[in-house]
C-alpha cells in the first residue's frame, strides 16, 4: 500500500467517525419541522387528525385552538402546558390545531423536539434561528419529564427560556409542552422532609409549570367520553359499533383513553375489511 492510498483510507475513516453535518432547513417553506442535535429536518406534510374527530376534550380543544389562532395572527398568546393521562389526545390536539390554522391560511409552522433534558439543550440555538425568520412558530416539546440528579437544573434552564433569561424565546415563537404531570418534574416524599427548607425543592419544580400562561388538564376518560370518542371516529369512517363490545375492549386493556378508542376503531375497520388510510 503506497502513502497516497494510506492517506486516503485514513481520511475516509475520519469522515465516518465525524458527526453528521448539521441540517439547515428553509424555515419558510414547510408546514412542520423536527429539531434535533443534527439541526432541522423539514416535514413535507403535517399529518393531523381533523379537529372535529377529537371528542371528549371539548373545553381543552376550544382553549388551545383559540390560543394557536391568536399566535398565528400575531396577537398575544400563551405558552401552553398540556398535562394529564396518557392517550387522551394531547399530542394529537397540538398537531390538529396547527393544521387547522394552516388550513385557514395562517403563516404558522410546527417545530417538534423531544422532551428529554439532553434534547432541550439545543433550544437556545433553535430560538435564535427562528427569531430571525418572518414567520410564526409553535415549538412542540412532547412528553417532557425531568428525573434524576440533573432534573432541577434542567427545569431551571427551561424556565429561563420561557421567561426572563438571556436566551428567552423570541416573540414569533410560542411553546406547547405535553406532560403526564402538571408539576412536570417528579416529586418524592423525601423533599417534603428537607430539614433546611422543606418547600424549596417542591416550589422550584412547580415554578416551571407556573411559567405557562395556559395549563390544560386531560383527565382519564369516563365511560361516556370513551364512547363519544369512538362514535366520532366511527361516524367519520362509516363504521358501526356495539357499545358493549367497545367497553369490553377497554376492560380487557385495563384502561379507557382516546388511544384505546382509536385502537378499537382500527379493530372495527379490520373486521370490516376496511382501511383507515
Amino acid at each position: 500500500m503506497d502513502e497516497t492510498e494510506l492517506l486516503a483510507r485514513i481520511a475516509a475513516a475520519l469522515e465516518r467517525l465525524a458527526p453528521p453535518p448539521v441540517q439547515v432547513a428553509d424555515w419558510t417553506a414547510h408546514p412542520a419541522y423536527v429539531w434535533s442535535a443534527r439541526g432541522a429536518e423539514a416535514v413535507l406534510e403535517l399529518k393531523a387528525v381533523p379537529l372535529e374527530r377529537l371528542r371528549g376534550i371539548d373545553a381543552q380543544k376550544a382553549s388551545f385552538v383559540e390560543n394557536v389562532h391568536r399566535h398565528a395572527a400575531g396577537q398575544a398568546a400563551h405558552d401552553v402546558l398540556l398535562w394529564g393521562s396518557r392517550g387522551m389526545g394531547k399530542s394529537a390536539l397540538v398537531k390538529a390545531a396547527v393544521a387547522d390554522a394552516q388550513g385557514a391560511g395562517a403563516p404558522l409552522a410546527l417545530v417538534q423536539t423531544g422532551g428529554e433534558p439532553d434534547a432541550l439543550t439545543g433550544l437556545p440555538a433553535l430560538f435564535a434561528a427562528l427569531g430571525a425568520v418572518d414567520r410564526r412558530f409553535l415549538v412542540f416539546i412532547d412528553d417532557i419529564g425531568f428525573d434524576g440528579p440533573d432534573a432541577a437544573s434542567a427545569a431551571r434552564s427551561l424556565r429561563s427560556l420561557l421567561e426572563g433569561g438571556a436566551m428567552a424565546r423570541p416573540a414569533n415563537v410560542r411553546l406547547a409542552v405535553t406532560s403526564n404531570r402538571r408539576a412536570i418534574v417528579e416529586r418524592h416524599m423525601a423533599e417534603q422532609d428537607d430539614p433546611i427548607n422543606p418547600r424549596d425543592a417542591v416550589d422550584d419544580r412547580l415554578a416551571l409549570a407556573d411559567r405557562f400562561g395556559l395549563s390544560l388538564g386531560f383527565p382519564a376518560c369516563d365511560q361516556n367520553a370513551y364512547l363519544a370518542i369512538i362514535a366520532g371516529y366511527a361516524e367519520a369512517y362509516r363504521l358501526d359499533f356495539d357499545p358493549e363490545d367497545a367497553l369490553l375492549w377497554a376492560r380487557q386493556r385495563g384502561a379507557r383513553s382516546g388511544r384505546i378508542a382509536w385502537h378499537y376503531v382500527t379493530e372495527l375497520a379490520g373486521r370490516a375489511g376496511r382501511s383507515l388510510d
